[in-house]
């Protein structure tokens, strides 16, 4: 908890000396002069994004319904998600807080590798100008998956991306353009080819886990290339971190479960530095510990019991109960929490009892790391389903302790009844959803039920961390979202509302606004 706490110190301390223009530039103090080593290591710090996608990306999901008119909505941000609307606000989980937060990093990021241009680019900054590059690849990269649809070779030349930004300085008065996805996606790959050689050993880091240190770039050029479709180049990075034998490395989730069922206890054993399966954690502010925690608060919009116990949990191994992870699960009929992300609060004036709400999230772990290969294994040019098989059996004992054959596999999930998109009741809520790929080739119809199996771990694996929805949109997953009073919103595979909507601020000052549905 002291990492977390220095962490956040240390975001607080940038502020003082970061300042923001409105959409896309954060230039620090012209007189601030960043002159050497240590004072780039300190601006990287903020090359970080201070606040998060996961609340819009998990109440625009499947893992959300409405609950009722009867219950509170926590925020005007938390319903504009839900209902996949434009947005109209400003506040910490918004569209505007997220756009503003990564592009402050990126350009942390770019003043960092212009300082180091200027010392000279010598071998002794090598490890902080790899950090830069990465960080600044990351944002664009989260700023893509949220404000654009999702990526297709085949199409994304032809869509709209997001300003890359290269150096500080820049904003929307400087006639900043959004450009292709295609041109996005190419210098992403640029920073992560460039800067992925570069990033130095852990040693370099007081707190590793806060850094893109090695195992971490690693772990996001993999999640890049599998998003990217890119499977030869996935297999190659999971390598480098899960090597031949991925149990070695995966969370404990048998011991997880063996802890005092103690909600803050068991939140902060799961964003610990020390495990080896926490590859980068992020401290950012957020309302999101409280919007989906175990608290009689925000009861509108969640991951109800219909949704926990007939859509995300059930598998091969049977109920929700058998699986490790959730021994422990907390909240209402209308929200269920696993003991994940907990809330730190940060007292700004505790006589008035005001502040500002953290959390800590784990960005990339081992075990998403072993579904993307897995994946990728079965995608690539010549599938390799045994090797597939064998991340995906680690996922799976880890989870609960059994594996299976592929066949049963393939059977279960061929078996199993396709989720319909009108809901009437929850028992037309089922695991199995229509796919319809964007881009993506799926060989055969075993290979699908395969990857069937790996969109539930995943989503299992990151239920309240966000990736459901870059899952959704990759795979063409259709989303029914009940509104009490009203028809249900049907989220079709092109739907254009898939792309969240750029911050109404943006757009007027000069951004191209994302196409609507008519």
């Amino acid at each position: 908890m002291k990492y977390i706490s220095n962490i956040l110190s240390i975001l607080a301390l940038l502020s003082a000396t970061v300042s923001c223009s409105k959409f896309l530039d954060t230039v620090p103090d012209e007189r601030t002069e960043i002159d050497t080593p240590e004072k780039i290591r300190y601006i990287l710090v903020s090359a970080y994004p201070s606040v998060s996608t996961v609340y819009i990306q998990e109440l625009s999901s499947d893992n959300a319904t409405d609950n009722g008119s009867q219950y509170d909505v926590y925020g005007q941000s938390s319903q504009e998600a839900y209902l996949w609307k434009d947005s109209a606000t400003d506040d910490t989980d918004s569209p505007l807080s997220v756009w503003d937060s990564h592009y402050n990093a990126i350009a942390s990021a770019n003043l960092a590798l212009e300082a180091i241009e200027r010392l000279g680019n010598s071998k002794s900054l090598e490890h902080l100008r790899g950090e830069a590059l990465i960080c600044r690849a990351y944002s664009h990269f989260q700023l893509a998956n949220l404000f654009c649809t999702a990526y297709d070779p085949k199409t994304s030349s032809g869509e709209l991306g997001i300003p890359y930004i290269t150096k500080s300085g820049v904003s929307v008065s400087d006639d900043a353009q959004r450009g292709t996805l295609q041109n996005v996606y190419e210098m992403i790959e640029k920073d992560i080819e460039e800067g992925l050689p570069l990033i130095g050993e852990d040693n370099v880091y007081s707190v590793p886990k806060y850094h893109f240190n090695k195992n971490a770039a690693y772990a996001f050029a993999a999640r890049f290339y599998l998003y990217s479709m890119q499977y030869q180049k996935v297999i190659e990075c999971a390598d480098m971190v899960l090597g031949d034998n991925p149990s070695l490395v995966l969370r404990d989730w048998k011991g997880f479960s063996e802890l005092a069922t103690d909600y803050e206890l068991r939140c902060n054993d799961y964003i610990s530095a020390q495990h080896g399966c926490n590859l980068l954690l992020q401290a950012v502010v957020s309302s999101w510990p409280y919007v989906h925690g175990p608290y009689s608060i925000g009861l509108r919009y969640g991951n109800s019991y219909e949704i926990v116990m007939n859509e995300i949990f059930p598998g091969p191994w049977g109920p929700y109960s058998k699986l490790y992870m959730t021994s422990g699960i907390w909240g209402f009929q209308q929200k269920y929490s696993l003991p994940k992300i907990n809330g730190y609060f940060e007292y700004t004036d505790k006589t008035a009892g005001i502040g500002f709400l953290h959390m800590v999230n784990p960005i990339f772990t081992t075990d998403e790391l072993a579904l993307c290969r897995a994946e990728a294994q079965l995608l690539r040019l010549n599938p390799d389903r045994e090797a597939a098989m064998l991340d995906i059996d680690a996922v799976m004992k880890s989870f609960c302790g059994k594996t299976y054959p592929a066949q049963a596999l393939i059977d279960f999930y061929e078996n199993q009844k396709t989720m319909p998109l009108k809901i009437n009741s929850a028992e037309d809520r089922h695991i199995k959803k229509a796919l319809h790929p964007k881009g993506i080739v799926i060989p055969d119809k075993d290979t699908e039920n395969l990857i069937q199996c790996i969109l539930q771990l995943r989503r299992v694996l990151t239920v309240h961390e966000g990736l459901r929805w870059n899952d959704i949109k990759r795979y063409g997953i259709e989303v029914t979202h009940p509104r009490s009073g009203m028809e249900d919103d049907i989220l079709l595979h092109d739907d254009l509302r898939r792309a969240i909507q750029l911050p109404a601020e943006v757009i007027s000052a000069g951004l191209e606004p994302n196409p609507r549905n008519r």
